[in-house]
């Protein structure tokens, strides 16, 4: 039975990133549907796990039915993954209407996770009525979550792609059922050459799924950043990140960049650019006739898969002499970068955690360390040429203000996609001059001609744009307030409901949210059935557990956030600190089973739990505010005692006064999973984009205090 809790706690966890990793790819790259599916997971397993209080314990035999089908469902809902689009009828390039979206994620999330609640649920109650504790079970579930997310992080780093990892999820959910069952050795070996058979042809079943949704399929690999997929067809190249086109080699999109960007100059020798080899600026640069161009790409993985397949000039180009390549975090290759004439950032734009920490004051201020007088930083932004929703003016005035913070002279160029340049010096901004320079250089353009120079400089959008800028209350893009990732999601879910678009969202700070009428409402009617909720022990039970999930997710969100800023993409080190969380899952769980046996005192152990929590809260808030948080040994030990402390306070839950722990043990596991749900959905849509890191922490401190009313 420990084998089997054990099991279901790394299965889940390998499950979820495999599943949640598939949704992305399906849905284009939204952070958006991550965060929803994320809530549709805990959900579904908090369905499995709620139901059965005062059932008898289920047989060995319906247990290992339920591993059974938990090893064939897993890479079923994979495949329906791959063809989601196509099943509810999408056109392909766009997203599907926004209820068939979370229908989809339904169907592909909903049934595994339900079924490993479940498996939680039978697995739990079956060891407590061998005369254990829920608070062993919940231990030990946890600690298999540790192999989990141990194998989540060395699977991908060994090149298997999801696929192979979901046929080997499952395969080991099957040999768990098998593993002391009567089974014939016939069905045994049978069923292990099956499964050989399918990790083997892994490969080209990905690729034959892979053609379903892109049929010019020429490459495709699934990153530690995401799936890359390249196309072509009549000579062209297309390249997609997570589905979503990414660029392709026969536009003008790398020429119009890097020539307007390099015209502001009358000389460009040296020249950083920051994740655009695929891209083609690196290329174009070259025609400028430069000393020096140094390339930083994050993925080299990504690289290795697109050089290939793209056009001669460009491979050509990046085994130019005058170019140097490296791959490395950027963040962490300007702390001993050089000194630039122009510096490119060609990197993803900021729609999510992951991609705002290139475009805050923070990484703008070590960019601008690295110019060379008069040197020019250069960035660009999806927009709209003719509308400016409140949304969309609120991103980029939220990037402008943090760029103008660093570098005060900027230049807008509006369109569909924007150009900004920034500088410490003036700008050019007469487009004879910069129209001269172009000729003098004589790039042999397609579209960045003097007339075409002549047209951006002198458009009336030109002037409004920078006037709506000027005016905006946007407060400026940081580490520790990411509030442009809020706008984009704002704008995300805009395509499906136009009138999101036409609201302006409020002013993002914790003194606007402390006069907010709503919020002192909120706190008040928290505090009031926390209160009430000391009249009946099973409402007592269930809502701390669901406190200490909601926690949790705070903190685990602010912190991993916060890592990610300083340190960079690593997804080695976010797999350690994931493992870390999950071992304090595990120990805290066992600790205070332990703790509640030798005091003797149920309520002053889970006031001591809740009140350690909150001083967690005061410390994370203090060490995100510093941005001191000690690298990875200090990250992982931050999110060692999170996940301590979550699991102490959900071992009290279940072990205060229970006259029956397998009675308990489901509706409080279920409670603390429909607490992290609303936790995730919380941090990642409200309070981080609008509040920001620190006051993440704060809030999970001040849910602990207001815990201990029910105590």
């Amino acid at each position: 039975m420990r084998l089997h809790l054990f099991a279901v706690g790394a299965i889940a966890l390998l499950a979820q990133v495999v599943l949640l990793r598939e949704c992305e790819v399906a849905f284009f790259g939204s952070e958006l549907v991550l965060v929803l599916g994320l809530g549709a997971w805990l959900l579904g397993s908090a369905a499995g796990a709620a139901p059965g209080r005062g059932a008898r314990p289920p047989g060995e035999h319906a247990v290992r039915r339920l591993f059974v089908a938990l090893g064939v469902l897993l890479p079923l809902a994979l495949v329906l993954a791959r063809c989601v689009r196509i099943l509810f009828g999408g056109v392909p390039g766009a997203y599907l209407p926004f209820g068939r979206q979370l229908l989809a994620l339904a169907l592909c999330l909903v049934p595994v996770s339900l079924l490993l609640g479940l498996l939680f649920q039978w697995t739990a109650r079956r060891f407590i009525a061998t005369g254990r504790s829920p608070a062993s079970a919940y231990a030990i579930e946890s600690a298999g979550g540790l192999l989990g997310g141990l194998l989540a992080t060395l699977l991908p780093a060994a090149g298997l792609q999801n696929l192979g990892a979901a046929l080997l999820c499952g395969i080991a959910a099957i040999a768990v059922a098998w593993r002391g069952s009567r089974a014939p050795g016939a069905a045994a070996a049978g069923g292990l050459f099956l499964a050989l058979a399918l990790l083997i042809a892994a490969p080209a079943l990905d690729r034959g799924m892979t053609r379903w949704n892109h049929p010019d399929l020429r490459a495709t690999r699934d990153t530690p950043y995401g799936r890359v997929t390249v196309t072509g067809a009549l000579g062209q190249i297309a390249v997609f990140e997570n589905d979503a086109l990414a660029y392709e080699s026969q536009g003008t999109a790398a020429e119009e960049f890097v020539q307007l960007a390099a015209i502001q100059r009358d000389t460009v020798d040296r020249v950083l650019v920051l994740g655009g080899a695929a891209q083609g600026l690196v290329a174009e640069l070259l025609r400028r006739h430069p000393a020096r161009v140094d390339d930083v790409e994050l993925d080299a993985r990504f690289l290795a898969l697109v050089e290939p397949q793209l056009p001669e000039p460009q491979r050509q180009a990046l085994a130019d002499p005058r170019v140097r390549l490296a791959f490395a975090d950027p963040r962490r290759f300007l702390d001993h970068a050089p000194v630039y004439d122009l510096i490119l950032i060609g990197l993803p734009e900021p729609g999510s955690g992951r991609t705002n920490r290139f475009y805050t004051r923070e990484f703008f201020a070590a960019c601008a360390a690295h110019l060379a007088p008069g040197g020019v930083l250069a960035l660009r932004l999806r927009s709209a040429e003719n509308l400016w929703t409140p949304a969309l003016s609120r991103r980029t005035a939220s990037i402008h203000r943090a760029l103008r913070e660093v570098l005060p002279a900027t230049v807008v160029l509006p369109g569909t996609t924007n150009l900004v340049f920034a500088s410490r010096a003036p700008l050019e901004r007469d487009p004879a001059v910069l129209g001269g320079r172009l000729r003098t250089r004589d790039p042999g353009a397609r579209l960045v001609t003097p007339a075409y120079v002549r047209y951006l400089y002198t458009n009336d959008r030109f002037a409004e744009i920078a006037q709506r800028l000027a005016a905006s209350p946007a407060l400026a893009n940081r580490d520790a307030r990411p509030i442009c990732y809020q706008t984009t999601m704002m704008l995300w879910l805009a395509r499906f409901f136009p009138g999101l678009a036409r609201l302006d969202l409020p002013d993002p700070s914790a003194a606007a949210l402390a006069r907010a009428p709503w919020a002192w409402a909120a706190a008040a009617m928290s505090g009031l059935a926390f209160r009430l909720a000391r009249r009946r022990a099973r409402s007592r039970r269930m809502l701390l557990a669901g406190a200490a999930g909601f926690a949790g997710m705070l903190l685990e969100s602010a912190l991993l956030l916060g890592y990610q800023t300083r340190s960079g993409v690593l997804y080695q080190d976010l797999g350690v600190l994931l493992m870390a969380f999950m071992g304090g899952l595990a120990l805290g769980a066992w600790a205070l089973e332990r703790l509640v046996r030798r005091i003797g005192c149920g309520r002053c152990a889970g006031a001591l739990t809740f009140a350690a929590l909150a001083a967690l809260g005061v410390l994370c808030a203090l060490s995100l505010r510093a941005d001191a948080g000690g690298g990875l040994a200090g990250s992982s030990a931050l999110l060692l005692a999170s996940g301590f402390l979550v699991a102490a306070a959900f071992a009290y839950a279940v072990l205060d006064g229970a006259p029956d722990g397998s009675a308990v043990i489901g509706p409080v596991y279920a409670a603390d999973l429909l607490g992290g749900c609303a936790g995730s959905l919380v941090a990642g849509l409200v309070v981080i984009p609008m509040l920001g890191l620190p006051a993440t922490a704060a809030l999970a401190m001040a849910l602990a205090l207001v815990a201990l009313l029910v105590i």
